[in-house]
């Protein structure tokens, strides 16, 4: 069953339809050149013009410009004249909530593979953080990619989020009615065990249990409103920060409200996975406080409008334009950003809209990095990805377009490489 990765050029350059062929493909690590694109090999190098990138056995070999790069006899190229080529992307808040992700042990791999496509590696993404989902039901879904089994990213999970729980409130809560729920598309509640907290000692049990079973974070969501709303204490976030990072793991908010927000922050957590644009701007203070803490910032500026696409258009509006006032001030201030949609919660997987309201507050490196070097320095994989470098992880993606010309070209993805091995490319 096993091919080598000279077939998967042919196919390439055959110009046979993409991902039928690529779904039946199993990974290999093998010899792949592209040759002839503009090279971005990180946000902050200058951009490499009719450049050539070498892979072999899953890591890149060499990159440069063509004239400087050898690229060795029998290795298949992808000519990427005209193209874009940057370090493969990572969308750093996901949930493989919806019932297309149920029974991943037993569910076929091309349908896995085409729901990766169609959510996640059309797009570019080769690595993703998904934070808030079925831990048992993500990690099986893991091990099916890991093996070779099923094309798809990296994926990095927390498991199920915390949520406070108010005095007399079950410690154990559905987020929605089981009909509401099923009616979103999403699998059963009771697969996925929301926990209501609200004493440190409830919040650091369930936070060992989640990493003993070896999640690689916590979700908190720090304040939830509703009949039975109540907020986390700064105590309590403190007491899971400190048992998370005792054994080196992350610690992801929702902090919902400024006050939150500040908690949060004062607490030590290390990513913020939402503005909070109901709050109108962030003052000083709060820039003060979040830079302080060196947090990180998930803007998901689309997920506001899609939240409430139901209300009048300009309320819709003012939210959208107050979260991207607080991109703006964030980015201003130095803060780091890390890319990120609720995809899986938001049911609109094309990331267009996102780049184009972060282009409203963000350079184009800018963006770029909350794609590439920020997650992979803030999630610790600073020296194998998000850079095209010799050494590095072969994980690359070749841009249809100029990007620095039309922000919306990042969507325009022609080939997602993982590990060295095309894991998506576009039909012909």
């Amino acid at each position: 069953m096993r091919r080598s990765l000279l077939v998967l050029g042919l196919l390439i350059m055959s110009g046979l339809p993409g991902t039928g062929a690529l779904s039946q493909l199993p990974p290999t690590r093998a010899q792949l050149a592209m040759v002839g694109g503009t090279i971005y090999t990180s946000p902050t190098e200058p951009a490499i013009r009719d450049g050539a990138v070498v892979i072999d056995s899953g890591r890149i070999v060499s990159v440069g410009r063509r004239g400087s790069v050898q690229v060795p006899g029998g290795t298949p190229v992808i000519d990427t004249t005209g193209s874009t080529i940057t370090a493969g992307f990572w969308n750093s808040h996901v949930h493989f909530l919806e019932r297309m992700w149920a029974d991943p042990a037993t569910a076929p791999a091309a349908d896995l593979t085409r729901q990766f496509q169609m959510m996640l590696t059309q797009y570019g993404f080769t690595s993703v953080f998904d934070i808030w989902s079925s831990w048992e039901n993500t990690r099986r879904l893991r091990d099916r990619v890991e093996s070779g089994d099923v094309a798809g990213p990296r994926i990095r999970a927390t498991g199920p989020a915390m949520f406070p729980r108010a005095p007399g409130a079950s410690p154990r809560m559905e987020l929605l009615s089981a009909a509401v729920w099923a009616s979103l598309g999403f699998m059963p509640q009771e697969k996925i065990q929301l926990a209501r907290v609200a004493e440190p000692a409830e919040a650091v049990a369930n936070a060992k249990q989640l990493l003993d079973l070896g999640a690689d974070g916590i979700k908190l969501y720090v304040t939830f409103g509703g009949p039975e709303g109540s907020s986390m204490s700064e105590h309590l976030l403190q007491a899971v920060v400190k048992e998370a990072h005792g054994r080196g793991k992350l610690v992801f908010v929702h902090p919902t409200t400024t006050e939150g927000l500040m908690a949060s922050v004062h607490a030590g957590v290390d990513v913020l996975a939402h503005t909070t644009p109901q709050s109108g701007p962030w003052n000083a203070g709060v820039l003060a406080a979040m830079s302080q803490a060196r947090v990180a910032l998930i803007p998901t500026l689309s997920f506001w409008r899609y939240q409430i696409r139901h209300d009048r258009i300009s309320a819709a509006d003012a939210v959208e334009e107050s979260a991207v006032g607080q991109l703006r001030s964030w980015v201003a201030a130095g803060g780091t950003v890390l890319y990120g949609t609720d995809l899986g919660w938001v049911t609109i997987y094309d990331p267009t809209v996102e780049y184009v309201l972060m282009a409203k507050a963000m350079t184009f490196p800018q963006i770029l990095a909350s794609l590439t070097t920020a997650p992979a320095e803030r999630f610790g994989d600073a020296t194998r990805l998000g850079r095209i470098a010799p050494g590095y992880i072969a994980d690359l993606i070749v841009i249809r377009a100029d990007p620095t010309r039309d922000i919306r070209a990042l969507s325009m993805i022609d080939y997602t490489i993982r590990d060295g091995n095309v894991i998506y490319r576009a039909p012909r």
